[in-house]
């Protein structure tokens, strides 16, 4: 009930061109593109109405307390600088295939946010998968590149010989591996 009475304040941005396009009352644009046609139209309404604290695109809090809360304009701004870490020291371009195994963490969401941007295809994994799994999945997508975390790093490390078209492997973490990009420092 609470939020039918206040929906407003939980919904403050302008549909009415998404809506439109739903009923047929307006073009839809050849060429989508969900982070710049959204993500950057909903950052130039968050600066005109100036409700970034208030509406945060992404508010993430771990189990132990700590949160992060980005605006509109700052998951954009970071998205942007992913895009750049995939497409530059990752050498991706569009319709390459890359392979994202980590949890549900910020980094998730930016890199996402990022290949729809670039026009990279994003092929999510769960942090379960064994190497096995992920051997398979490299071979069956062809994927360029892998974006994991510590914890996987062995499993990709034990089956990257098997797997030709697999040129990049990028590491989520505030450490350094040998043979791996580290997406902290190059972001």
């Amino acid at each position: 009930r609470l939020f039918h009475q206040h929906h407003r304040a939980f919904a403050s941005l302008n549909f009415s061109d998404y809506e439109a396009i739903n009923r047929c009352e307006k073009e839809v644009p050849e060429y989508f593109n969900f982070a710049s046609d959204v993500l950057d139209r909903w950052s130039r309404i968050e600066k005109v109405e100036q409700t970034g604290s208030s509406n945060p695109a992404l508010w993430w809090i771990n189990g132990k307390g700590s949160e992060v809360k980005w605006s509109f304009e700052e998951l954009g701004f970071l998205a942007r600088k992913a895009a750049n870490v995939l497409s530059g020291p990752c050498e991706l371009q569009r319709g390459d295939r890359v392979i994202v195994i980590l949890p549900r963490i910020p980094e998730w969401w930016l890199l996402n946010v990022a290949c729809m941007r670039t026009g990279v295809i994003f092929i999510p994994g769960t942090t379960q998968l064994t190497a096995k799994d992920i051997c398979y999945r490299l071979l069956a997508s062809k994927a360029k590149c892998i974006i994991t975390t510590d914890a996987l790093v062995p499993a990709v490390d034990s089956v990257a010989s098997k797997c030709p078209s697999l040129k990049t492997k990028l590491i989520v973490s505030e450490s350094s591996r040998a043979k791996w990009l580290n997406f902290n420092d190059l972001l």
